[in-house]
């Protein structure tokens, strides 16, 4: 039987282990509950030179909620109203506008409220024939024979669409490298990726897409807006655009290789997890706009498509503003 000094001795002892063992517990939990960021976020645009009686369209894209983001579109400033459609091959909401100009410059405006999710394999876990058609499918700057599939000549790839999109993504990671120096990167030429060896995130993933498209693993392309992971408010200066790949009967698996690359200590985390530093906008390459454009299809859909008097206006003559805010979740 213990004495009283014992017992208590004891009784503290037991007490420090438990509350440690609770604190790791919880620790534990705190890294396992994936991490968040709520911001608003502004989508601006300005159109310039514009003469009295031109004749302006505009197509936008309209950043939806899914099972990794929630989003409110809280307000929209525009020479008329905006009409959202959807494009039926991606499902891709798409803002339309057009008016008749009477002053310069025009300025429209998207304010979102915005919820990101940090991102780890997402459903479905099986897709329909069409699904798996469309994401094995090339498109127009992705294809899936040719120059990209040389560089897995006499490699052993594995047969497992985990394993093989590990793999690739080494390759591709090797292969490439983050410059945006000098010209040529940003359109997403899997073949030109393959050749310059440079380039920035469409650039990387396009390749990726190409060779795993090519092993026969579904894969898709998303673009979106980055947020500095260290700021709490500022402007953005342009897009970012990662990859996901599919493993039957486990879903989706995201890459962000370019990001990987800049920061290669978190080369291990970008295979299989992607941020909550981003919010997403639009899916896939070859996008048809909807009403249709003149320059339908799109390579990629991020920022203003804008036609004056039925011709594509220059892009020079387009001012683009981002800019998010950090929010409390809880307001």
């Amino acid at each position: 039987m213990m004495t009283n000094d014992a017992s208590i001795i004891f009784s503290t002892v037991l007490a420090f282990f438990v509350t440690l063992w609770m604190t790791d517990a919880a620790l534990a939990q705190t890294e396992n509950t994936p991490r968040s960021r709520s911001f608003s976020f502004s989508y601006g645009a300005e159109i310039l030179d514009l003469k009295p009686g031109d004749h302006v369209a505009v197509w936008l894209p309209i950043a939806q909620t899914n099972n990794r983001q929630q989003v409110e579109l809280k307000k929209t400033t525009a020479p008329a109203q905006v009409e959202q459609h959807t494009e039926p091959q991606y499902g891709n909401r798409i803002g339309h506008v057009q008016w008749k100009a009477d002053r310069e410059p025009a300025r429209l405006q998207l304010q979102y409220a915005i919820t990101r999710s940090e991102a780890g394999t997402a459903p479905p876990a099986e897709l329909t024939n069409k699904q798996t058609a469309q994401f094995l499918a090339p498109n127009a700057k992705v294809p899936v024979t040719g120059r990209p599939v040389e560089l897995l000549a006499d490699r052993s790839l594995s047969p497992q669409p985990a394993l093989l999109g590990r793999q690739l993504y080494d390759l591709v990671e090797d292969h490439m490298r983050y410059d945006k120096s000098r010209p040529g990167y940003g359109s997403g030429d899997a073949v030109w990726a393959c050749n310059s060896q440079f380039g920035n995130c469409t650039d990387f993933h396009s390749l990726y897409i190409s060779l795993m498209r090519s092993q026969q693993v579904p894969a898709r392309f998303e673009i979106g807006f980055p947020l500095p992971a260290e700021q709490t408010s500022g402007k953005i200066g342009g897009y970012h655009c990662w990859a996901w790949f599919h493993v039957a009967g486990e879903g989706w698996v995201p890459v962000d290789i370019s990001e990987a690359d800049k920061h290669p200590e978190l080369k291990e985390y970008y295979f299989g997890h992607l941020t909550p530093d981003r919010v997403q906008f639009t899916t896939g390459r070859d996008i048809e706009l909807v009403p249709a454009s003149r320059a339908s299809p799109l390579n990629y859909f991020i920022y203003p498509h804008v036609e004056v008097n039925g011709e594509v206006y220059p892009k020079e003559k387009v001012k683009l503003t981002f800019s998010f805010s950090e929010t409390d979740p809880a307001q």
